[in-house]
């Protein structure tokens, strides 16, 4: 795969301060070792490539199931044909997981939940401002 393929990478990235917030959880300033600038924008042009390359191979399985959403299910198979076998129980985890922080995550109110009034107070109140928009605009002919 080339860079061609998706119009060359320089529009794609992660942000800097996530990948050193994550490499700092992993080489914390405790053990005096550092992680050279340079070493970081290579770790991100290589996660991006890595990302790249999933993702293509998952939309190939995708098409070739002639779906046109790339799922969790055609992730793993795209990491198990990529010879990535061994980080698919891992993944198929963190997917679970995810799926049930999305369930148990609180639903935003909408603004009409916000207001705390009920849908036919709001409707009155809406036609009363109609009505009063409507009457400064006849004012004005």
């Amino acid at each position: 795969m080339s860079d061609r393929e998706f119009g060359g990478t320089d529009d794609l990235s992660l942000p800097k301060a996530t990948v050193q917030k994550i490499i700092t959880e992993i080489i914390p300033s405790t053990s005096g070792l550092t992680f050279a600038r340079d070493a970081r924008d290579l770790l991100i042009e290589c996660c991006v490539e890595f990302i790249t390359l999933i993702s293509s191979e998952a939309n190939d399985i995708a098409e070739k199931e002639a779906k046109k959403t790339i799922a969790c299910e055609h992730v793993a198979t795209a990491l198990e044909e990529l010879g990535f076998g061994d980080y698919v129980q891992e993944v198929m985890h963190v997917a679970t997981d995810h799926k049930e922080q999305l369930k148990t995550r609180e639903k935003k109110q909408s603004k009409m939940e916000q207001s705390g009034l009920s849908e036919e107070e709001l409707l009155r109140q809406q036609q009363e401002l109609f009505q009063s928009a409507n009457a400064k605009y006849n004012q004005g002919s």
